[in-house]
């Protein structure tokens, strides 16, 4: 891999192998402060992004908050974006998302959104994906990525 962004903390983890650290180094944003600790690893073609979920991540039947699975979906675009094509995902936005959800997550296991990359252009990225817990079914969704102007 190319050295990481600047805003993205991207290492090998220690306690998790064949796993990296997925962290913005600005603990005060979004994803530290309500997202958590997340990994990440590539699988052949695929992205998987991992979050720990717990009990803050729950709504009132103690399930995981869909917010908080849509929140890991678009998080995985750009760890899609930085593992799969190397691209620079702090400037990049999502453009399109469009999700299914086919079941309810847990909250005491891990919960993994799994992302391919369809196509790259010189501007955009399409994708596609599902977040699962081990063979559980949680959602299905694509997306469109703008990726970064070139200065």
């Amino acid at each position: 891999m190319n050295s990481e962004s600047s805003a993205f903390e991207y290492r090998e983890h220690p306690d998790h192998p064949g796993w990296h650290t997925w962290r913005l180094r600005d603990e005060t944003r979004f994803n530290p402060v309500v997202m958590g600790d997340l990994l990440v690893r590539t699988e052949g073609d695929r992205c998987r992004l991992r979050m720990f979920p717990e009990r803050r991540h729950t709504n009132l039947q103690d399930m995981i908050h869909g917010a908080v699975t849509l929140a890991l979906i678009d998080i995985s675009l750009f760890a899609a974006m930085r593992t799969l094509t190397d691209g620079d995902a702090g400037p990049a936005v999502t453009l399109e998302l469009s999700t299914q959800f086919i079941g309810a997550g847990k909250v005491d296991e891990p919960l993994d959104a799994v992302v391919e990359v369809l196509r790259e252009t010189g501007r955009l990225l399409f994708l596609r994906g599902e977040v699962v817990q081990r063979d559980h079914l949680v959602a299905g969704f694509t997306a469109l990525v703008r990726k970064a102007s070139r200065k």
